[in-house]
Parts: structure tokens; C-alpha cells; sequence
């Protein structure tokens, strides 16, 4: 009896030899201040793990490969989702119901193009996911949960409870209306991310007010598109956004960033590192002081005429113009004048810009890879 190789079968072999050596971005040196020098400088820090030692021919200690992280990545498992056609499910929430709680494997959902109706949840038990789309048709998760009908936080199309997350080429949409500036409870979450050591690649988060909940732990965004109106941006994750296009559509007062951090020992805060901001209008705040001690760097950053000139708000708390940390350096373009910028902002020096200018601001040497590639 002859005997056949499936396509997935043969598609995670050809996988496993391109991830069978995980890799990590080296954080030796801070991102370049040229844009054009970057995707040279994310490829040139790119090392192998597997040939490297705890220590180097002279002994000097590296910094090594979560193992947890290393040994997920090891093996792999592969599930296709697609509307239509060569599939192992049709949608994504039956998808993840397939991986076991206390998951140990990189799991791979290839999801084809098109729309998927779901309103999703990756629970805390089922760690090392990547929702893996195509570049050429990426796929849409949508659904138009509202804070009167969930919650705020559980308002969200794609909820992630668990560590080691990674999307790559998905579009997270929360399609409920824009809120009423006169009604409560129309926050809308395209994705919550709640879990440790994420990372999103040439993503779309897409909604109006509170888009994207960037909640808690440490997050990378690279290449993405963040469409909102309000604190469209919000949360106590430590995260850093590279490359990405912040694009806001606010008819009136916009408000980028809403960051939570609210104690001195609370290790948190956004850096946004050669991202693009346009959108409407131009009265658009970078961020407003939601909580206490919101923490927030733009650096290397086009700032287009929606940014007003005062820059930042601490919304109605004039007291936290003491304990708020809102940095820019380096940024170009017409909302990028400092002249009238409030005075709690700060100027960053080279030396004050530094800590936020590297993949260690997230401990990124230790957990951070390059997505799949698919042959």
C-alpha cells in the first residue's frame, strides 16, 4: 500500500527545518537613528542560539534563550484555518479548543485570508500560539463588542491571557460604531494582550476608542498599524512599538496614549521608536494622564499636524504634572515643535533616551525571535 506525505506534513517539516535553530535579537547596540538602517540592523543582530554556550572561548557569560522559550520552539505543531478550501477548521476559536492546557509546543495557527466572526480568548493555560497570516490577504478577526455589553477590558474581538503570544500579518478589528461623545460605555477593544512576552509583526489593531489594550507585560510591536480615537493605546504593559503607523481618526480631541502606571516600583511604560503619526484633525494629544504615573517615550517619531502643540494633558488631574514621565527625542515633523509644548514634557538627552532605545528596555535579549517563515 503506498503511502503519502500530507501537505501540512510536508509544510511543518520544511518549517521545522527553517526554526530548528531558535534565534534571538542581540540588544548589544541601540536602535539606529536611520530609518532606512533598521531592518539592516534587526537582520545583523539576528544570532544563533543553538551553537551558542552560557559562556563564550574567553568565558565571558551571554545571555541566553529563555529555555522554556527554546525548548517550545524546538517542536513545533502546525493547524490551518480557512474559510474555504485545504483546512483543518473553518474557524480559529475551534482551532485553539485542539491545544492542550499547559501547551509546551510552538503552536502555528496558519489562518487563510478572509473574515473570521469570532470573538476570541487565548487563555492563560495555553501558552506558545502564533496566529500566523498571509502578507498578500491577511486575514481579519472582527467582532463589535462594547464596554455597556462586556466591560471595557472584556470588550475585546482578541483577548490574550498567555505568554509567548506572536501574531504575525493579522488584523485585529473591533467593528462597533464610534462612540457618541454625549453616550458612556461605547469603548471598543480590537485586541487585549495580558500575557508576558508577546510580540506582533506587520499587525493591524483597528477601532475607535481604546483600540488596543495593551495591558500587562512585556510586549514588541513591529511594523503595525494602530487606527483609533481616544487612549487608543492604553494599559500597564512594557512595550516597545518600532516602525509602526499610528493613525488617528478622532473628529474632535484625540488622545493617543492612556498609560496606567500608577506606583514609582510599577516597571512598565510604551516607547514608540520611528513610528508614524498621522491622521485628522489637529488637535490630538500624544497621551493624557489617566493614572498616575503614566510613563511614555516617543523618539525618532514623524509627528504629523494632528499633534497639537501642548503635546501631552494630564487630563483633570493637575497634580500629576509632578509624577507623569512623557519623554520625546529626536522626532521630526510639524507636531514635533516643541515650542508650546507644555512644561512637565520632557526633552530626552542621549543619555536620559537610551534606556528606551534598546531591545533590553523589554528584556527582548532573553524571549524576543523572528516569526516563522514560511517556505
Amino acid at each position: 500500500m503506498k503511502r503519502t506525505i500530507s501537505s501540512s506534513a510536508i509544510l511543518l517539516i520544511a518549517l521545522q527545518a527553517i526554526l530548528l535553530i531558535p534565534t534571538t535579537i542581540s540588544t548589544t547596540k541601540l536602535v539606529p537613528a536611520d530609518i532606512s538602517k533598521v531592518k539592516a540592523w534587526v537582520a545583523k543582530n539576528i544570532n544563533d542560539f543553538n551553537h551558542r554556550k552560557a559562556n563564550d572561548s574567553k568565558g565571558i557569560p551571554r545571555i541566553v534563550l529563555d529555555e522554556l522559550l527554546a525548548s517550545a520552539e524546538d517542536r513545533l505543531r502546525l493547524i490551518r484555518v480557512a474559510k474555504e478550501g485545504f483546512a483543518d477548521f473553518t474557524t480559529i476559536s475551534d482551532a485553539l479548543e485542539t491545544i492542550p492546557k499547559d501547551n509546551k509546543r510552538r503552536t502555528i495557527i496558519q489562518i487563510g485570508g478572509g473574515e473570521y466572526r469570532e470573538k476570541i480568548t487565548v487563555k492563560c493555560n495555553k501558552p506558545f500560539i502564533t496566529f500566523y497570516g498571509d502578507p498578500m490577504d491577511i486575514p481579519k478577526i472582527v467582532f463589535n463588542g462594547t464596554a455597556s455589553q462586556y466591560g471595557t477590558i472584556y470588550s475585546a474581538t482578541v483577548a490574550v491571557e498567555s505568554d509567548y503570544f506572536m501574531a504575525v500579518n493579522v488584523a485585529f478589528v473591533n467593528s462597533a460604531p464610534m462612540p457618541n461623545v454625549n453616550r458612556t460605555g461605547g469603548q471598543a477593544v480590537a485586541m487585549r494582550i495580558s500575557g508576558d512576552k508577546a510580540a506582533f509583526h506587520n499587525c493591524k489593531f483597528i477601532g475607535f476608542q481604546d483600540t488596543l489594550c495593551d495591558d500587562r507585560g512585556r510586549h514588541f510591536f513591529k511594523d503595525c498599524y494602530v487606527r483609533g480615537t481616544v487612549d487608543f493605546i492604553f494599559g500597564n504593559g512594557k512595550s516597545l512599538y518600532l516602525n509602526t503607523t499610528i493613525d488617528s481618526v478622532a473628529q474632535g480631541t484625540g488622545v493617543i496614549t492612556a498609560q496606567a502606571r500608577e506606583h514609582v516600583t510599577e516597571d512598565s511604560g510604551f516607547t514608540f521608536i520611528h513610528c508614524n503619526l498621522t491622521g485628522l484633525g489637529n488637535n490630538t494629544y500624544l497621551g493624557r494622564a489617566w493614572k498616575q504615573r503614566p510613563r511614555v517615550v516617543f523618539a525618532y517619531t514623524y509627528m504629523g499636524h494632528l499633534i497639537n502643540d501642548e503635546g501631552w494633558s494630564t487630563w483633570k488631574f493637575p497634580e500629576r504634572k509632578g509624577t507623569v514621565y512623557y519623554g520625546e527625542y529626536k522626532c521630526s515633523g510639524p507636531g514635533s515643535n516643541s515650542f508650546g509644548r507644555v512644561p512637565y514634557a520632557k526633552s530626552l538627552s542621549k543619555a536620559e533616551a537610551k534606556t528606551f532605545l534598546s531591545m533590553t528596555y523589554i528584556n527582548g535579549n532573553k524571549w524576543l525571535i523572528p516569526p516563522p517563515r514560511f517556505p
